[in-house]
């Protein structure tokens, strides 16, 4: 009976807080409305996706969150002295290739977000067989160096997170 009236809670938890949100204002009739929307959406799309993401360790779901956070603060400021400071001639824009350990789709979706979502970073291809992920960086000198630290930053984390 819960399953069938919560078939995704995280999705609805997620609805109800992007919902308040959007509408800005917490106050008894938005919060129903996010709460009914937060429970509907789910219960109407629950038949497309049978299979719901299993999340594994929820604190490193949280510690990831606030990681990539920290990361896009971060990469605001570098991407902002890139674009002051940096001549053309000193850039080193370059496309790299990240070969992946994650198989799942939720966690390879997730890792492109995050890649995307980081200023200086777009996740721009995954191979056909879902093991590489091609990304373009705004100034990667060593490609080998941002290789690493996506594996070890982001995919590790996903890993224990998703699998």
């Amino acid at each position: 009976m819960i399953r069938r009236l919560l078939p995704h809670p995280y999705l609805t938890l997620l609805l109800v807080i992007v919902w308040q949100m959007l509408v800005n204002d917490v106050s008894p009739g938005s919060l129903t409305l996010g709460l009914i929307l937060g429970l509907i959406i789910p219960i109407i799309t629950a038949p497309y996706w049978p299979n719901r993401p299993a999340l594994r360790n929820l604190p490193m779901l949280a510690s990831y969150c606030l990681i990539v956070l920290w990361d896009i603060v971060v990469a605001n400021v570098t991407v902002a002295r890139i674009i002051l400071f940096k001549r053309n001639e000193d850039m080193h824009p370059n496309w790299v290739a990240i070969p992946l350990d994650l198989r799942t789709p939720e966690a390879i979706t997730m890792l492109a977000g995050t890649i995307t979502m980081t200023p200086g970073t777009v996740s721009a291809d995954l191979s056909a067989d879902g093991r590489s992920l091609l990304v373009h960086c705004l100034d990667a000198p060593d490609p080998d160096a941002v290789r690493a630290e996506i594996k070890h930053r982001y995919e590790r984390r996903l890993k224990e997170i998703f699998e």
